[in-house]
């Protein structure tokens, strides 16, 4: 595909966006921006969340990563599927009996102000890093693609993308994010099947033969018990997916802003367990497509390798064009998509965390509020972009679950401190457990690998979690 026609697809691609949030938008006020009104169908939200969650990231890095990992990410999806069970049945009954609106209410309710302050901060710091790494990957993609070919400087392409994420989700809110939703799973679902279709479809392979050659390829490979001690093993891949997934969704406001739109907490677990479901065949499908597009490579002499092996292999002229604009409208979906609920998860957190409470009680002046801080946060995260740009590899995957690891561990300690036991803390302490427990994680996956050659992987955020945990009960209140 030419430069010009991806721009084409990707204005398309735009003006539908902004159609389906002015739909969503109409007759909007501050709870529909907030909660979607908890008004919204249960199924409509777990089809829009089965794509929520991956952003360009997976959709280029996962298929990337199968020649070096195989299919060991499978033992993380595993913990995922525990993690969502975990939220369905121990979260979502608190917050829908607390009736918040931000999560981060529940750690007032149960600590104390300071409590509720540490960690919403938490939240804003990590979801700020985490969409910028997340939008880095397609303004990447299109200035490789579109920008650098056309002369577009690359910091224009990153505040014209910061400008529509911050455009199509500054009036509708939640219920305009869970409808985008929609749109980001059928377009990031085509376009994995599309692409696995139209690569078995130049070898000539039937659905048998497909199985075959991926049941018989070396990068098929799931178990790794040979390597007990390596980031890739049972035990700490599946407790990183287990302990990653409860704080990266149950904990997080951006994500859990969606279930909580569900008039009931029933409603809003059957969307949690069709959601692991659905999700699970996803991935299981982008890992089978990111050893086709291997195959693929070395047939036709595609060298490229990593994060931009697809984008190589849709565009590069040897599959039919459809799977090109495919490929882009998946891109570009699923990053627009988790960038923008991020920015309404964000405004939300900052209004109903950190803002004082007074500001809350005019409806006007809490419209007026929302749409200041939501185009200050958009702009934040265009700087982060370009921060990011200069200073982070091509392979995004591993560096965006390593910054969860260590900025959502102390939300997962504090929360599990507030369920798994009855104590009281010296409220002024808690931002310093917070702020020391992922500097000691850092430091205690140094000192296990120098002395005892053990390299901590995702299961960091476990630790960084106990960290926390324990330095919160040293700060307990004594009776």
């Amino acid at each position: 595909m030419t430069p010009q026609q991806i721009l084409w697809v990707v204005t398309a691609y735009a003006a539908l966006l902004y159609a389906v949030a002015w739909w969503g938008a109409r007759r909007a006020d501050n709870a529909t921006f907030f909660t979607g009104g908890r008004r919204m169908a249960w199924w409509v939200v777990a089809l829009g969340m089965i794509g929520a969650p991956m952003s360009g990231v997976s959709f280029v890095s996962v298929p990337g990563s199968v020649a070096e990992d195989a299919f060991s990410y499978l033992q993380m999806v595993l913990g995922f599927t525990a993690g969502q069970l975990v939220i369905a049945f121990v979260l979502v009954p608190l917050f829908y009996r607390l009736r918040v609106t931000s999560l981060y209410e529940y750690l007032e309710v149960r600590f104390g102000v300071a409590a509720h302050r540490t960690g919403a901060l938490l939240f804003l710091v990590s979801k700020l890093l985490l969409s910028a790494l997340k939008l880095l990957v397609v303004c990447r993609v299109m200035q490789q693609l579109v920008c650098t070919p056309l002369e577009i400087p690359f910091w224009l392409n990153v505040l014209l993308s910061a400008t529509l994420v911050w455009g199509f989700t500054q009036s509708g809110g939640v219920r305009s994010v869970v409808r985008i939703d929609l749109l980001q799973t059928a377009c990031l679902v085509g376009a994995v099947a599309a692409s696995i279709w139209a690569i078995m479809s130049h070898f000539g392979w039937s659905a048998s033969t497909l199985f075959e050659v991926v049941s018989n390829d070396p990068r098929s490979q799931i178990l790794f018990p040979s390597e007990p001690l390596s980031t890739r093993s049972f035990g700490k891949m599946f407790a990183g997916g287990l302990f990653m997934l409860i704080a990266m969704t149950g904990l997080d406001q951006d994500l859990m802003q969606r279930n909580l739109a569900c008039p009931t907490a029933r409603d809003s677990q059957r969307n949690i367990l069709l959601t692991a479901l659905m999700q699970g065949v996803v991935i299981f499908l982008l890992l089978v497509l990111g050893l086709l597009l291997y195959r693929y490579a070395e047939a036709v002499g595609i060298t490229a390798t990593g994060d931009n092996l697809f984008a190589a292999a849709a565009l590069g002229g040897t599959l039919p064009m459809g799977v090109g604009i495919l490929f882009v409208l998946g891109l570009v979906s699923s990053t627009w998509a988790t960038s923008g609920s991020a920015l309404t998860a964000l405004t939300t957190s900052a209004i109903y965390d950190l803002a004082p409470e007074r500001w809350r009680e005019d409806a006007a002046q809490l419209r007026n509020l929302r749409r200041k801080l939501h185009a200050l946060l958009a702009g934040v995260l265009c700087g982060l972009v370009l921060l990011f740009a200069y200073g982070t590899s091509d392979s995004l995957i591993h560096l965006l679950y390593g910054v969860a690891s260590y900025v959502y561990g102390p939300i997962l300690g504090l929360f599990a401190f507030g369920l798994l036991t009855r104590c009281k803390l010296n409220d002024r302490l808690i931002v310093w457990v917070c702020a020391a427990a992922p500097i000691l994680s850092y430091l205690l996956r140094q000192l296990v690998l120098n002395y005892a050659g053990y390299a901590i992987g995702y299961e960091l955020i476990l630790y960084n979690a106990l960290l926390c945990f324990g330095g919160l009960a040293l700060i307990r209140k004594r009776p």
